[in-house]
């Protein structure tokens, strides 16, 4: 069954993707995220990857208009609960854009938790926690995630010094850099792209190569 007529849908009522959508035909369409991550451990295992997304300003002062509903000059968690479920309703047709692998095997995930939105300094961050549907043993080799948009829409950058961390992992475990090779583009991602360019009057703005963060752990 054909998607895109839904993932357009599903985005432009999430203002997800359309947020860095500028009127000159010259501006690329596209929205900026910094992205944070720590690999979440719990008895020797990989259960999580807790997310943090820093928007880019336009999306942000496009994105908080009217929210702030008590006129205090301040966006509350409350005041942004809703656009935050909206977020995440938005990502869930794209896997939330997190793709982990365990020995070049595709890891499932669960669906996200704790969800929520932090207005600081005139800049969005989105917090949500990714549990992995099975947890991993630390000791497995071959873990290795990365985020990133298969269709170029979104431009993710990882956070200037240790943009992912580990959390309670046992000694001896280490995050190091890999690169992802670029998927070719399904149909639907060609048709998504196209549409979205054409629709805002301007060009997608292709990434270079995708850094992954590979998890390894010393054998005891």
């Amino acid at each position: 069954m054909h998607k895109c007529p839904t993932m357009l849908a599903v985005l432009a009522a999430a203002m997800f993707l359309i947020g860095g959508a500028r009127e000159s035909a010259e501006a690329h369409p596209h929205v900026w995220v910094t992205s944070k991550a720590e690999v979440v451990y719990e008895k020797s295992q990989i259960v999580a990857i807790q997310h943090h997304w820093t928007f880019d300003e336009f999306y942000t002062a496009m994105a908080i208009q009217g929210l702030d509903k008590n006129g205090d000059g301040i966006y509350s968690r409350e005041e942004l609960a809703d656009l935050a479920k909206t977020n995440m309703d938005g990502l869930s047709e794209f896997d939330f854009f997190t793709f982990a692998t365990l020995a070049k095997v595709k890891v499932e995930f669960a669906p996200p938790v704790d969800a929520w939105l932090e207005h600081k300094d005139g800049i969005l961050t989105l917090h949500y926690r990714l549990p992995l549907k099975k947890p991993i043993p630390a000791s497995t080799e071959g873990f290795s995630f990365a985020v990133y948009d298969p269709s170029f829409f979104i431009a993710f950058e990882l956070a200037k010094g240790e943009a992912v961390t580990l959390a309670g992992a046992p000694a001896g475990c280490k995050v190091t850099a890999g690169v992802v090779e670029e998927p070719a583009e399904s149909a639907d991602n060609q048709t998504l792209t196209g549409a979205f360019s054409a629709q805002l009057g301007g060009s997608v703005f292709a990434s270079g190569p995708t850094k992954a963060a590979v998890v390894t752990c010393a054998k005891s």
